[in-house]
């Protein structure tokens, strides 16, 4: 029999630390039995957008996320079964042809902006974390990862963020926080963040 995984979802504001958050929780739960799922591979794919439409996309909402393919690769996930991870490329904003294999791991975190805003997921999830940042903080962090990573300008990110990153924010990430199990600090050292979410899985876990 396939053994089941203990499904960890981590929530929150664009560039809020979810990313660097399960990074840690997975080097503490170890490595080798932990996986992390980045809900950015399951962006929608654009290609048959023209480029000026794909930029024009509002990609601060669920609907850009295809959460029907997401709630199916969570749910084999947690039976111990095997996916194939998209791939998504944030320059073209279309998905790549290769995608990832993942294999059964005891331990699967979700991290994403809407990691929490979808019941069905919510409840295939054995604990929720929301992550709090302070809006300017996001902001700079966001500035810096699409120069450095994504072939953005600092003006086309700034732009960006006013017209839909912090509208989103409030209408769609925020109220996910009253779902969480645990609501934890980004700006805190992400070390102790880790180490608390840790605590409350190997609880959940009856480790």
């Amino acid at each position: 029999m396939p053994h089941q995984a203990l499904l960890i979802a981590i929530a929150g504001p664009s560039c809020s630390g979810k990313t660097t958050l399960a990074e840690n929780v997975r080097r503490t739960l170890g490595g080798r039995e932990t996986v992390i799922l980045s809900m950015d591979n399951y962006y929608r794919d654009l290609s048959e957008l023209s480029a000026e439409d794909r930029a024009a996309t509002n990609f601060d909402c669920p609907d850009a996320i295809e959460d029907e393919l997401l709630a199916t690769h969570l749910l084999r996930l947690s039976r111990g079964e095997a996916i194939e991870c998209p791939k998504y490329d944030f320059s073209t904003h279309s998905r790549l042809a290769e995608t990832t294999h993942i294999a059964p791991h005891r331990f699967v975190i979700v991290e994403g902006l809407f990691a929490l805003h979808w019941e069905d997921i919510r409840q295939r999830v054995d604990l929720r974390v929301y992550v709090e940042s302070r809006d300017g903080f996001c902001l700079a962090r966001r500035i810096a990862r699409d120069v450095t990573h994504r072939g953005r300008t600092p003006d086309s990110v700034l732009n960006q963020y006013t017209a839909t990153v912090r509208p989103m924010r409030i209408k769609f990430i925020e109220p996910t926080k009253h779902f969480a199990d645990i609501v934890v600090n980004g700006g805190k050292p992400v070390s102790e963040t880790a180490c608390q979410i840790v605590d409350q899985v190997k609880e959940a876990a009856q480790l």
